[in-house]
């Protein structure tokens, strides 16, 4: 007999489940933004098992053509459709959804694993430039110039800070919630290595990620001030409002980075461009598929070869142009 649990109760049973396995609040909100729009496009929230393969093709086919995303804040900005990477995303907590249903004995049959999700391009990964991280680490310096006084500029009082995140993030290619979790314990500079916790329930499996000389003392430049008294567990990097407890989030990471960027006339400035600068220039320099797969987390190969593919059409192009014969025109 079908169960009559209603796609609300069912949605929330699920959020209910996921919290306690550990979901991150960050994925937990995620699958709340993709309910909130599976009931908008059912507002009287029939039983989940009575929804078909059809009711949710359709659903889909509103997402890519019917619904309008409109941003938060004050200031009105415009709608927007949403990319396909997005309802690919929500195609998979349906997905997540149903098979939580199935395990839970409320529906016969994950009915998402039936639908295709939509094709979704492979993202456009541009690393970053020596010439472009020159220029952050420059701005991370000094602040804009001054309204009141033409030229005036003043020294940044998270300089340091800054410059240390910008080469950690460069030197060991860690996600932006890693950086934000760090903690003094974590950090070990006799081998120059930071434990870190990857994606996943509870903070995910722990690796250990390593870093040069110049990160070291970018490292110990900012943390000087706070040795004699940093604990363990204190984090690394923390927002400075007079106070040091107040730890870094990955909005204000993300924010931070984009205003530096902005500042320095770098485009695109986001804390996972630096990870892909890192894969890119890893392979460049003799880097293996394999090594770099553990160095950043992930569970398989796939990622990692799209690195690969970036490094190889690199060495086709600089041979094209340093061809020794092409150019001495044997």
């Amino acid at each position: 007999m079908a169960s009559k649990l209603t796609l609300k109760q069912a949605c929330e049973g699920m959020i209910h489940y996921k919290t306690a396995a550990g979901k991150s609040p960050h994925t937990i909100l995620d699958y709340r933004n993709t309910f909130k729009k599976l009931l908008l496009y059912f507002p009287k929230n029939p039983p989940l098992a009575s929804l078909t393969r059809a009711d949710l093709i359709a659903f889909f086919a509103w997402l890519q053509e019917g619904f309008e995303a409109e941003p938060d804040g004050a200031a009105p900005r415009g709608k927007f459709r949403l990319s396909a990477k997005s309802v690919l995303n929500m195609h998979t907590n349906l997905s997540a959804l149903w098979t939580w249903a199935v395990n839970e004995g409320l529906v016969e049959k994950n009915i998402i694993r039936t639908i295709d999700p939509p094709p979704v391009a492979e993202p456009n990964m541009v690393p970053f430039t020596k010439d472009d991280v020159a220029s952050l680490l420059k701005a991370c310096d000094v602040s804009r110039t001054w309204k009141t006084r033409v030229g005036k500029t003043s020294t940044r009082p998270n300089a340091n800070r800054d410059r240390a995140i910008f080469l950690t993030l460069l030197d060991t290619g860690m996600r932006s919630g890693e950086l934000c979790g760090i903690r003094f314990a974590d950090i070990n500079f006799t081998n120059n290595s930071i434990e870190v916790s990857g994606k996943g329930p509870r903070g995910g499996k722990k690796r250990t990620v390593y870093f040069g000389k110049r990160v070291a003392q970018a490292l110990w430049r900012y943390l000087q001030p706070r040795l004699e008294t940093m604990r363990p567990d204190d984090r690394v990097f923390t927002l400075v409002k007079g106070v040091y407890e107040n730890n870094m989030t990955r909005d204000r990471l993300l924010k931070i980075v984009k205003r530096i960027g902005d500042q320095a006339g770098v485009a695109d400035v986001h804390p996972h461009r630096f990870r892909h600068t890192f894969a890119i220039n890893y392979l460049r320099n003799g880097g293996d598929l394999f090594t770099l797969q553990t160095l950043l987390g992930h569970e398989d190969l796939t990622m990692v070869k799209r690195y690969a593919r970036i490094a190889q059409h690199d060495c086709e192009v600089t041979h094209r142009k340093a061809s020794p014969v092409d150019n001495w025109k044997l």
